[in-house]
């Protein structure tokens, strides 16, 4: 009955070790967090406005926004790697190679822009 335990634990390590193997492996091929944003919406203080993932379909797209049915230009574009506060990002960068290069994975917040 001893073996017996000693079999299980002994898999269960292989298994744990052998997860943490396969997340560590998936965050490397992993993209920088992102954030859309509107280019022209700077504040000194805040950073960028967040803005719908939509309006950012490609690199530098211009989408349309805006609030209560108005259609307001935005010069959407994503935003790697920024510090989220209450709907504003910043101290990040427009760049997803520098993002890359500075070590810029994942973020707890998770990626959803709105």
């Amino acid at each position: 009955m001893t073996e017996t335990r000693r079999r299980l634990r002994s898999g269960t390590v292989m298994l744990g070790g052998a997860g943490l193997l396969a997340a560590a492996l998936s965050a490397c091929g992993s993209e920088p967090d992102r954030r859309c944003v509107d280019r022209n919406s700077y504040d000194y203080v805040d950073g960028y406005k967040i803005v719908a993932d939509k309006n950012c379909t490609t690199s530098g797209s211009v989408g349309k926004g805006g609030t209560s049915g108005s259609a307001q230009r935005v010069n959407a574009d994503w935003y790697y790697d920024a510090d989220v506060s209450s709907g504003w990002a910043d101290d990040g960068t427009f760049s997803r190679s520098e993002a890359v290069d500075r070590g810029g994975f994942g973020s707890s917040s998770g990626s959803g822009g709105g």
